[in-house]
Parts: C-alpha cells; sequence; structure tokens
C-alpha cells in the first residue's frame, strides 16, 4: 500500500510532503515527493489511561467506535471486571481485544479489591500479579490506588510494585491530592505517572519529582482545563486520557478531541501531538508505530491541522475506519458474570434516623472527589429517614450484588432528581449496585429492574421505567456499540428530565462508591471517609 500527503513527523518535529509505503504491518519507507494528496498524515493517538469498562462496552465494541476518532491504542486498565471476576476477568479482556485489528495493552489491577472497606466478587493477590507481569500480553502494573499502603509500607503493595520492577515494566500511579513529602514518597516507591491530579500545582508537585501527568477529560471527572496549562512548562512530560468514557461520549470524540482543544488553547502542534501519540508510545514500550520506517503502520489521516477531523484511520496497515465510519466488523462476545443477589421490598429500605443530623456527600459535577456537609435530618412518621427535596438532599442505596446481605445508606446533594430514581450495577470499584431516588418505592423498583437483569443501568419515573442491560460481568454490554450508546443517550436523558442537572448522572453516581477518592463515599458495608480512611457515622445529635 501506498499513500502521500502532507507528513507530521512528530518524533523529528517538521512538516513535509512525501508518500508511505507499506509493506505487511509495518512502514516500509517514507520518502519526501511533489505532488500529494491533500491531507495530513500523523501518528495515531492513544489513550493513556482508560477503563474499557466504563464505556459499557466489550473491548471489541469500544475499538469499533474509537477508532473513528483516530484512536489506535490504549493503555488499559482491567480493574473495573477484575473487582468482579479476578484474573478470569482480565483474560476475558484481553481475549475479546484480540478478536479486532485495535491495539488494546493492558495492565495487571494493582489494587482487586481496591480497599478492604467493601466486598468485591474477587481477589488478586500480589502472587497473581507477578505472574501476569510475566506475561508478554501484560503491559504494566496499573494504578496502585492504595496510597496509604505505598507510604506506609504495606506488604503486599510492595509485592506488586517489585514484581513490576523485575518485570521491567512501570507503574501507574493513583494519588488524588497528594503533595509535598507524600506526593514525593509515593513517587520514590517507583510509581511513574498519575492522573488524578485536580490542580496545576498538585500536579507540578509531582512532575518536579520525574512522574509523568495524563491529563483526564471523562464523563464523569475533567481536568483539563486545569492541567493544560502545563503544556507550557513540562510538555514531554504529558499525556492525555479519558479514564472512564460512557458511549454516547464515546460516539462524539476521544483523544482528538482534547488536542483540538489544546491547540485552541495556542499550544504548540508537536508538544501537543507528542503527548496524544508519542509519549505512551515510550512510557509503555509499547508496539504502536509513530510514523517511522520499520515501525507498525499506525496512522492517521486528517483534512487539515485545525479541525483535525480524521478521515482514515490505519492499524497494522489495514485502514479501520474511513470519514466517520468504522470499518472494524462486529464479532461475537461472550457473556460472563458475577451476580447473586434477590429482590428488594420496599420494606428492605427502612432507615430509622438516629441523630438529628445527618453527614451528607456532595457530589460536584465534573469532579470524582466529593464534599462532606452536615445537613438536618428529614424524616416521616414512623420516624425513618427520607429524602428531603427542597433542600435538594436524596436517599442513596448500596446493595452488595454478591451476596445476600443488608443494603448500606447515605444521602447525598446536587444529584437534582425532582422525582423517582436511578440505579446501576456500575459501582466503583467493586460494582455492587448503587441507587439514588426521591422514595423508596421508586428505589427499590429502580434496584430490582437490575437485580433481575443482572447487571445493567436503570431509571425510574413516575410514568415510565427504562433499563439498559449490561450482561457481561454487570458492567458491560456485548451488543453493537452504536446501538448501547443510543441506549445510554435515552436512559441519561430520562434522568435528566427526572430534574438532574449533571452532565452525567450515572458516571457521576458510579463514583458515589468510590473509597479511594476522597472526601465522603458509600461502601456496602457503610458510610466512609475517604480522608481519614476508615468509616463513619452516618447521623449525628
Amino acid at each position: 500500500m501506498k499513500i502521500s500527503g502532507h507528513i507530521v513527523d512528530v518524533r523529528n518535529r517538521r512538516i513535509f510532503d512525501g508518500e508511505i509505503t507499506v509493506e505487511g504491518k509495518r512502514i516500509e519507507s517514507i520518502v519526501e515527493k511533489n505532488d500529494v494528496a491533500d491531507q495530513y498524515i500523523l501518528p495515531g493517538f492513544i489513550d493513556a489511561h482508560v477503563h474499557v469498562e466504563s464505556s459499557m462496552l466489550v473491548p471489541s465494541e469500544f475499538a469499533r467506535l474509537a477508532v473513528v476518532h483516530g484512536t489506535v491504542a490504549t493503555v488499559s486498565d482491567p480493574h473495573e471486571i477484575g473487582n468482579v471476576l479476578g484474573v478470569t476477568g482480565v483474560d476475558y479482556m484481553i481475549d475479546n481485544g484480540k478478536q479486532v485489528n485495535f491495539k488494546f495493552n493492558f495492565g495487571a489491577p494493582s489494587c482487586v479489591p481496591a480497599t478492604t472497606f467493601e466486598t468485591a466478587g474477587a481477589e488478586i493477590t500480589s502472587e497473581q500479579i507477578k505472574a501476569l507481569l510475566k506475561r508478554d500480553d501484560i503491559k504494566y502494573l496499573a494504578e496502585m490506588m492504595n496510597w496509604p499502603g505505598v507510604l506506609y509500607g504495606d506488604k503486599e503493595v510492595y509485592a506488586k510494585i517489585a514484581a513490576a520492577k523485575a518485570a521491567g515494566k512501570p507503574v501507574d500511579g493513583h494519588a488524588p491530592g497528594l503533595r509535598g513529602e507524600q506526593a514525593a514518597n509515593y513517587i520514590k516507591a517507583g510509581i511513574s505517572t498519575d492522573h488524578e491530579c485536580f490542580t496545576a500545582d498538585e500536579a507540578r508537585d509531582k512532575l518536579k519529582h520525574g512522574m509523568k501527568i495524563a491529563i483526564r477529560e471523562g464523563s464523569a471527572a475533567k481536568n483539563f482545563e486545569a492541567l493544560v496549562e502545563l503544556f507550557a512548562e513540562a510538555p514531554e512530560m504529558l499525556m492525555f486520557c479519558s479514564d472512564d468514557k460512557h458511549p454516547d461520549n464515546l460516539v462524539e470524540g476521544h483523544i482528538d478531541l482534547l488536542v483540538k482543544r489544546a491547540l485552541a488553547k495556542g499550544h504548540e502542534l508537536f508538544d501537543v501531538l507528542q503527548a496524544a501519540c508519542i509519549t505512551p508510545i515510550d512510557h509503555y514500550s509499547l508496539d504502536v508505530g509513530s510514523l517511522q520506517p520499520n515501525h507498525f503502520a499506525d496512522f492517521i489521516t486528517v483534512e487539515d491541522l485545525g479541525n483535525f477531523k480524521v478521515t482514515g484511520t490505519y492499524i497494522n496497515g489495514v485502514q479501520v475506519a474511513t470519514d466517520g465510519q468504522s470499518l472494524i466488523p462486529q464479532v461475537e462476545n461472550l457473556v460472563i458474570n458475577n451476580f447473586d443477589c434477590q429482590a428488594l421490598s420496599v420494606k428492605d429500605l427502612s432507615l430509622k434516623a438516629e441523630g438529628k443530623t445527618v453527614n451528607v456527600i456532595e457530589a460536584l459535577d465534573g469532579q470524582l472527589i466529593t464534599n462532606c456537609l452536615q445537613c438536618s435530618t428529614k424524616t416521616d412518621a414512623e420516624g425513618n429517614a427520607i429524602s428531603d427535596l427542597e433542600n435538594d438532599v436524596l436517599k442513596m442505596v448500596l446493595v452488595n450484588r454478591y451476596e445476600q446481605a443488608k443494603p448500606a445508606f447515605a444521602f447525598i446533594k446536587n444529584i437534582g432528581l425532582k422525582e423517582g430514581a436511578i440505579a446501576s450495577s456500575v459501582g466503583h470499584d467493586s460494582h455492587n449496585i448503587i441507587a439514588v431516588g426521591v422514595d423508596d418505592k421508586s428505589i427499590t423498583k429502580a434496584i430490582n429492574l437490575i437485580i433481575e437483569a443482572k447487571g445493567g443501568i436503570s431509571a425510574v419515573s413516575n410514568n415510565s421505567e427504562q433499563l439498559l442491560p449490561l450482561s457481561v460481568a454487570g458492567i458491560m454490554s456485548a451488543e453493537d456499540g452504536y446501538k448501547v450508546a443510543e441506549a445510554y443517550t435515552s436512559i441519561d436523558k430520562l434522568s435528566k428530565q427526572m430534574g438532574s442537572k449533571l452532565n452525567s448522572p450515572f458516571m457521576t453516581l458510579s463514583f458515589m462508591a468510590l473509597l479511594v477518592i476522597p472526601a465522603l463515599k458509600l461502601s456496602d458495608k457503610g458510610l466512609f471517609d475517604g480522608e481519614q480512611f476508615k468509616f463513619t457515622p452516618l447521623f449525628s445529635d
């Protein structure tokens, strides 16, 4: 195959007219040439940190959507399915991804379960991590969320880090809010990246110790605006990532959107493309081409370097997308799961008020962090604590989906529902069922829809109900990715018609059980203080 155009050589920071000859999976030659096609050819984009599971799509379907936007590879942490199914889940992701022409680069999940303060479906031990890291299809040790374990010398944590070092593979970080000496000690342990910086100053604290920063812009957590200024200071230390991206957002765009936005702010072309295309290859030693002779033929064509409209995507010398259409065929996707709980009654959700004040989770749109508020407890005639619609303080319920257990309760502000309830079996990281609503009847109905389907997201309003089934591990669909995106768009619309003002209500809800992100979250075992890393009472006098 031969293709010509204006070649954007990111590694050598120059643009020239030329022709590329591809032989098999690799670029045989790149020669300068006049009279070329009026298109720009550049390396493909790489998402430097993503949980594919959060797209609610299996890897093969994620790939079909991502290539349209010029994405040729991901650095993927499979700890979502790992928390449900252990190493079996990791193998599922790898095997499914291998069915299509796309470069998934999976890591060994370092924190399964994420903490000891919740019930997950599986555990991945340091011995299993050691075995995973010996495999060629495992590229790195995935995000070390247990930063207290790193700082305070947890033996199991350090055994996993040692296994990565012995295998010569990098260790990804997860250190929200760590600054100063704590950040330095976390990095000193051998952790090389972080995607959890909320401010540029926090990122600078980590950059000065040699840590690379992945600028994240996902469906819920959006840190691009806070961090993009770092391109003027340390462009060689930056990458782009989505972390968690719902299917409707993936249809709209991927890393290409971040490239456009960074360039629109005046940042230098080659610095931005270095982050989007090259730094992940070098950091993780990926088998992804960077538009050089003898490299894999992984590249994209765009109309121009202003709008970056992707007109073609090529992986291993094969065109996989053209003008907004995916050329990756659908494959048959197997279904595996781990789901064992029974339907609830409305009575199961009764919660006696044990104080005049309740500790309330304040959700923040576009952030994973939360605040802790103290609000007056609203009660019914029987003395049960209930939702306070007037002040937008709604009841939240978390149900263990791996075994029969009593639900856990919390109250949350800023979800915004004025009627009904929403629920999801996507509840990071253990993926129990999490629901929020205006009354127990609605919450019970939303939860039971998910239990009946053995996984999904649901919305129940005063006059309708919707369910998007997620049959694979209760967190992904095996169906066509575009149809899943349409179904998600519909149920997301319903949640907003019910009153939510959040950009992504279901994504925000899914992170309200993520104990490793401060300040206040809900475990299946109770309300959890992510700053003190311990349980905290729901009520006080």
